[in-house]
């Protein structure tokens, strides 16, 4: 039985040690670390006791290497997970700047990473949620195929989808991914944007017509709101929710609203309320930004109860 289930890119990530080098300049990096956006929700969900499975693709090489023993030792079932001799694994070169804002090199569409395919019917047995990721969307057209094939069989078996846009402009380059997002809007029960991914998707000018825009697709059931240091707006048909955020010292941002997710699906799939779930989202992603690295930091039910008790 897999209770959350991701189709999506696993890559490794290799990082400035400092802020404002850019990446046409000599320097040095720290990395690799275990990273992908799929790989890193679905590992924290693991790390929090549900059963989950990542469907995707590696190199036979040490980077694939890196992401798959951390995956199995935090308890992720890598079963369909394709490993290719003839192929690299992904990685990312990251830079950081002291503004807060990130600049990407992704070399990931000639990799395992966007080879894998859509499970057979029956294969995962149980699914509540099947996460889908933006940028895996983006990764490739015909990787993309594959995640809404299988977003389609497991609707049709009963799973839910839950979809974060984490659009990457470094990516956002072909014209029929806005098709792509469209359809999986329709689909999608739990919708997890930024403030700037909303607009986007929606066409819209304020968060508030963005938001019943949203609404309109009869399968949406909760909308998320994330906005970085502002907390959580958390909207349900007849609802609105704030939540805060847990203040820790931040060593490196990124992963943090990966983080959020596959914390708050375990929260629904373990019964809290979509506020708790959402309260356990925001304390992973502290707990992930005090750590340098994408995949990082203490995240364990210990943990998020501590941070959530702490306030």
């Amino acid at each position: 039985m897999t209770e959350i289930l991701t189709m999506g890119e696993m890559l490794v990530e290799i990082m400035r040690e400092q802020e404002d080098v850019p990446l046409d300049q000599a320097g040095t990096f720290r990395g690799p670390y275990p990273s992908g956006a799929p790989a890193i929700c679905i590992d924290v969900a693991a790390r929090l006791g549900c059963r989950t499975a990542i469907i995707g693709g590696v190199g036979k090489d040490e980077f694939g290497k890196c992401i798959l023993e951390r995956l199995r030792k935090d308890g992720v079932d890598v079963s369909h997970v394709i490993e290719s001799k003839e192929r690299a694994t992904g990685c990312a070169f990251v830079t950081y700047f002291s503004d807060g804002s990130r600049k990407f090199i992704f070399h990931m569409g000639n990799t395992p990473a966007v080879e894998a395919k859509a499970p057979g019917q029956g294969e995962f047995e149980g699914v509540r949620y099947m996460h889908i990721m933006g940028c895996s969307l983006m990764s490739s057209p015909v990787f993309a195929r594959e995640i809404l094939k299988a977003m389609r069989m497991l609707d049709g078996e009963g799973s839910k989808i839950s979809f974060d846009p984490n659009i990457r402009k470094e990516l956002f380059t072909d014209a029929s991914i806005h098709e792509v997002i469209r359809e999986v809007m329709e689909h999608t029960s739990i919708f997890l944007p930024g403030v700037e991914e909303l607009l986007l998707i929606t066409g819209k000018e304020n968060v508030e017509e963005a938001v019943k825009t949203c609404f309109t697709y009869p399968r949406m059931e909760i909308l998320v709101l994330k906005n970085g240091s502002k907390g959580s707006r958390i909207y349900q048909r007849g609802s609105v929710e704030e939540v805060g955020i847990y203040q820790v010292e931040q060593a490196d941002a990124t992963g943090a609203g990966d983080c959020f997710d596959g914390a708050f699906l375990a929260g629904l799939v373990q019964g809290k309320s979509v506020k708790e779930a959402a309260q356990m989202g925001a304390a992973a992603g502290a707990l992930n930004a005090a750590a340098f690295g994408p995949m990082e930091g203490k995240i364990d039910p210990d943990s998020i109860k501590e941070m959530m008790e702490r306030g």
